[in-house]
């Protein structure tokens, strides 16, 4: 009988412990994986978000960058983590395609995590050095026609925002180029600049101040209406090739499992974080649209995006082994 009373006394203590964690939480600072290099949009907006993020909660939130993999080594590395909202990880199209590109996958992307909410999204740009004699996409595809497998670009890494928008374009234009992919958007940027790679594909937000000073070109934005941010680049389907559209996006999410109540005070605190004036203005200078929704919203997303940009790959081969 005793044992019984004990027993349900024990129940009892641990149904309070869940409530009073999330209540709590955070006592300690936040982990928030990148699993990209630093310098690049991924990093920016990390370092954005959580640095207001921790103005909020009164917790510092520390920037981690664990490059390499097609951001499957950062990836796995929260996969792995204490399903405690202590370990954070900032998604971008990596992260629905690289079901499709990759067969060993150490990780399932739908079922190891949990979706907390969108943070940002924004068209890319495809910039140039200005020693490449390029200035539109019907001059790019006209000299990939005649120049087929020999032009180099450059990506962030395999199957990211800055690769996939370059092979929708390869596709629809039935022209061949050869990626070169970096282990992030700092990296690959330092060779664009340096010229070593002639273009690529990067976001605005990296981009712009090296536009500004004429250090690069803007060939056009990727979306299908031009960018406030760049008014006066033209679209990808304006100059040279009707009918496309792309657009990258940027969210976070948690190991699975994590209790619900963390998950929904993290996705309540980043909807008051991108929607703050100075955020919602520093991101539209650099032309990103912070973005919020629901974790649940979230999972839908997700899910939406990962079969359409498993079809892509598939539809274009992209094999990462």
């Amino acid at each position: 009988m005793w044992r019984a009373t004990i027993a349900g006394a024990l129940a009892a203590i641990g149904m309070l412990a869940g409530p009073a964690t999330a209540q709590s939480y955070p006592e300690k600072p936040i982990r928030l994986i990148v699993p990209f290099a630093p310098g690049g949009t991924n990093d920016i907006v990390a370092r954005l978000a959580g640095l207001k993020l921790a103005e909020r909660i009164g917790q510092s939130v520390v920037v981690d960058n664990r490059a390499g993999g097609s951001a499957a080594i950062g990836t796995e590395l929260a996969a792995r983590a204490l399903p405690d909202g202590y370990t954070l990880l900032i998604v971008n199209i990596n992260f629905a395609i690289n079901p499709a590109m990759m067969s060993k996958l150490p990780y399932d992307a739908l079922r190891d995590f949990a979706p907390i909410t969108l943070l940002a999204t924004s068209p890319v740009v495809l910039a140039s050095h200005p020693s490449f004699p390029i200035t539109s996409v019907k001059e790019l595809i006209a000299y990939a026609r005649a120049n087929p497998g020999k032009l180099n670009y450059s990506t962030s890494s395999a199957g990211s925002t800055t690769h996939i928008p370059m092979e929708l374009l390869s596709s629809m234009a039935g022209i061949r180029m050869v990626p070169i992919h970096y282990k992030g958007g700092g990296p690959a940027m330092i060779d664009l600049l340096s010229g070593r790679v002639p273009l690529g594909f990067t976001t605005i937000l990296s981009v712009q101040q090296y536009l500004r000073s004429d250090r690069l070109r803007a060939i056009a934005v990727s979306s299908a209406k031009r960018s406030n941010a760049l008014p006066n680049v033209p679209t990808v389907a304006e100059s040279g090739l009707p009918g496309y559209d792309f657009s990258g996006w940027w969210g976070v999410v948690a190991p699975a499992k994590t209790p619900a109540a963390i998950v929904n005070r993290l996705s309540a605190e980043f909807a008051k974080v991108q929607h703050q004036p100075e955020m919602r203005d520093r991101l539209a200078n650099e032309g990103a649209e912070p973005q919020t929704n629901t974790p649940e919203a979230f999972s839908g997303f997700l899910r939406a995006e990962t079969a359409k940009w498993g079809k892509v790959a598939k539809d274009a081969g992209l094999r990462l082994e």
